[in-house]
């Protein structure tokens, strides 16, 4: 499996995951996703959107202190992540 820099469903850094990334069914570490994401091999919002995903992020970067036009900026590609390129 690929490593990645950014979380493919949310892109966030994977290096700022505060859990050191996320975890298959099996325990191991998941290189693709931060724990925000996925957890035990499941994503934590199945039924999210990559729409809705770049909604929830633009959020969180504004309640950080990122003026919406850097979140913006932040959020655009979303929906070309992995999880949503399926």
């Amino acid at each position: 499996m690929k490593n990645y820099k950014n979380c493919q469903s949310c892109g966030m850094p994977l290096k700022k995951d505060p859990k050191g990334g996320s975890t298959n069914a099996d325990g191991s570490a998941n290189k693709m996703y931060c724990s925000y994401c996925y957890e035990h091999g499941e994503f934590l919002q199945p039924d999210i959107s990559a729409n809705e995903m770049q909604v929830f992020v633009k959020a969180q970067l504004k309640k950080m202190g990122f003026p919406g036009f850097i979140a913006g900026l932040f959020t655009k590609n979303i929906p070309k992540l992995a999880r949503w390129s399926q």
